[in-house]
């Protein structure tokens, strides 16, 4: 006779949820979506572009917010009729489904646990992520991609929409550097973590020894600021150089000078834009992310900002936070946490929210301590 009791999983599932629940405030959630909704409604709406988008954008967070609330709360129900059914029926099948259900709730409501660790000025905002690749040559940059993949991935398995600003190519493997921005809930907080020197170690396929090659790629995460534009920047301040959009190796995409890169003479920021359609909306787009970066350093001392939020990142030995091995052992292993994954493959293919998790967990308990 079959008898299935995850009763008291479930309950203590309830108990985490229950906690989660009251510190996101669903009645307070619900009534900024009624509020959003009402102005998204207003037939003036686009009579203003600027406002209309922002109005937009915060609508539809809100209301994921909510649906990753409501969701978990209707599956907890299901479950406990999908149990009940199954000892009814004393059906295997169903035991089995409720048992699958089970382990994909406890971590769908661990990582809605996380999201409520992000609490910071900036975390609810929307992530520019910047890569870089640093010292080993062409591994570096075949890297860096490898990173940029990753990242995307990670987007595309959480359904968020990302959209490549920018992207230098090296001459021979891999890219330069590269610049997308994830449009998503709390994507800056989930994200930030993951910002530092990540180091791989690997038997080159560039080389002809078969020797291992350490190489390393930077990773910078910012914040989407809405008030960007409130910062001034004189033209004095910036040199703007026009160039080619190119392609892998070099290789042109377009036929005029439509790409753009700012570079701010006081502080040295570099900014490169090359994915919109003219050199017009490639400037906008280079000015607000430079204009983001300025905030920051304008929030505090501008060392101890750049650091926190954008951060100093040297891309070689001694700063790693993170080490990926692609020979003997087959690891990855989170420096700060000790968080380990015994399968490359899955983390490159986009399998980080145990890795995320444990890096917002870490540094909670750091800000606490």
């Amino acid at each position: 006779m079959l008898e299935l009791d995850l009763s008291a999983d479930i309950q203590a599932l309830r108990s985490t949820f229950a906690d989660i629940q009251a510190v996101v405030d669903v009645s307070a959630l619900q009534s900024e979506i009624a509020r959003l909704s009402e102005e998204a409604g207003a037939p003036d709406l686009w009579d203003d572009v600027e406002k209309a988008q922002k109005v937009t954008s915060a609508l539809s967070h809100r209301q994921a917010d909510l649906k990753r609330v409501t969701d978990i709360e209707r599956r907890l129900d299901d479950l406990e009729v999908l149990v009940e059914l199954a000892n009814e029926m004393e059906d295997d099948d169903s035991a089995e489904e409720a048992k699958r259900e089970l382990a994909a709730l406890e971590t769908a409501i661990g990582q809605l646990e996380v999201q409520t660790l992000l609490d910071g000025e900036y975390d609810e905002r929307a992530a520019v992520v910047t890569i870089r690749s640093g010292a080993g040559g062409d591994d570096a940059t075949d890297f860096a991609e490898m990173l940029m993949r990753m990242y995307l991935r990670w987007a595309e398995r959480h359904k968020y929409p990302v959209k490549v600003m920018d992207t230098s190519y090296a001459e021979g493997a891999g890219i330069k550097s590269a610049t997308f921005e994830i449009d998503a809930p709390y994507a800056y907080g989930t994200l930030s973590v993951e910002a530092g020197t990540h180091r791989l170690a690997r038997i080159s396929p560039f080389g002809s020894a078969d020797k291992r090659q350490t190489s390393f790629a930077a990773v910078e995460v910012i914040p989407v600021m809405e008030e960007a534009q409130e910062v001034e920047v004189p033209e004095g301040d910036i040199r703007v150089d026009v160039f080619r959009s190119s392609g892998p190796g070099g290789q042109s995409v377009n036929t005029t000078d439509s790409a753009v890169r700012i570079t701010h003479l006081p502080t040295g920021i570099v900014v490169s834009m090359q994915n919109e359609k003219s050199q017009i909306q490639n400037r906008a787009a280079a000015m607000r992310v430079l204009q983001t970066r300025l905030m920051l350093l304008q929030k505090e001392q501008e060392a101890a900002t750049k650091k926190e939020l954008a951060g100093v990142i040297t891309a070689s030995w001694g700063d790693q936070m993170r080490s990926y091995f692609l020979y003997g052992q087959q690891l990855v292993k989170d420096l700060r946490t000790g968080y380990e994954v015994g399968n490359p493959s899955s983390v490159f293919d986009g399998d980080l929210d145990g890795l995320i998790s444990a890096g917002i967990r870490w540094r909670k308990r750091k800000i606490e301590d």
